[in-house]
């Protein structure tokens, strides 16, 4: 079946009580697509694509996944698609093979084609060699790999991964990015949520969540160039609070956040800033070093739209 959009809602909400986890939430996912959601914990990420999953039913709105309407056609939706949720449920009881065995019974791939098929994947997810490994025994990373596997092992033509790499380290999170541009290759269309701004960059386009509202939508790149409005300084002193606080009161500065051991802040002219900065945070009793200027990053990006926002 072909279909103008793989994705696709309008006014999408649901409401908890009185609460409103998603808020009339529109956008469009192309066939092939890597779509990322990104977002703080509790920002309707999740609770977004279990509507689309057919998991749970909007309050209002509408949304479409291949066509399909998510409340009236669900069961053919999830037929359909793959999904990989936060805690996916792999039993760690059973070897590599049978956890792969079992899902590809339970998605109803023919008997004929699952040895071939488990054995493709386990090659895909460098799993060759490890087939009689307890799950239990799989490093994060592996085990990651492996519920991947579990997921597309029926070739669905959407798959959701709802917050895939939570809790394993650098570099199993690059591993696994090769393996959904792998995907997305052979025309697998991918909606992935996280809260990693460096994963977010990995994405064709990003929809920003906050507080229940999609903020902002375009490629890494439109979002950075329309979003920031000043230019990013990247900035070092100790005690960084102090740091925060002395150069968020100067003139010229729209914003000031934390990244990592160093600050971010959103100025309205680098060069002219930069010596101001230094001044105030050495007259401040702060230990100044490291300053310069900077592309910005999504998380400068994020930075500036929830401020916008409030």
């Amino acid at each position: 079946m072909s279909v103008a959009y793989a994705v696709e809602t309008a006014g999408l909400t649901r409401r908890f009580g009185d609460f409103v986890a998603v808020n009339k939430v529109s956008f469009q996912v192309q066939p092939g697509e890597v779509f990322g959601f990104l977002g703080p914990n509790g920002s309707g990420k999740s609770t977004t694509i279990r509507m689309l999953c057919g998991l749970i039913a909007p309050t209002e709105g509408s949304g479409h996944v291949l066509g399909l309407d998510i409340a009236s056609e669900a069961e053919a939706i999830r037929a359909r698609i793959g999904y990989m949720s936060q805690k996916f449920s792999l039993y760690p009881d059973l070897t590599v093979h049978e956890n792969l065995r079992f899902y590809a019974s339970v998605y109803g791939v023919p008997r004929r084609e699952r040895a071939a098929r488990m054995a493709e994947l386990t090659a895909m997810a460098g799993l060759t060699g490890r087939e009689d490994s307890l799950t239990s025994t799989l490093s994060g990373g592996w085990r990651q790999r492996l519920a991947l596997a579990c997921a597309i092992v029926h070739r669905p033509q959407v798959l959701f991964l709802d917050e895939p790499t939570s809790g394993v380290d650098p570099e199993a999170r690059r591993a696994f990015w090769d393996l959904i541009y792998a995907m997305a290759a052979d025309g697998v269309t991918v909606f992935v949520t996280t809260h990693f701004m460096d994963e977010a960059e990995h994405c064709h386009r990003i929809g920003l969540m906050y507080g229940g509202n999609l903020i902002a939508l375009d490629t890494p790149a439109g979002l950075k160039r329309l979003a920031v409005d000043g230019e990013v300084l990247e900035i070092e002193g100790d005690p960084q609070d102090s740091a925060r606080s002395l150069i968020a009161a100067l003139p010229g500065v729209y914003s000031v956040a934390p990244h990592g051991a160093r600050l971010h802040a959103i100025v309205d002219n680098a060069s002219q800033r930069s010596e101001s900065i230094l001044t105030t945070l050495r007259n401040g009793g702060v230990v100044a070093g490291h300053i310069e200027q900077i592309e910005p990053s999504l998380e400068d990006v994020f930075v500036a739209m929830v401020t916008a926002q409030r």
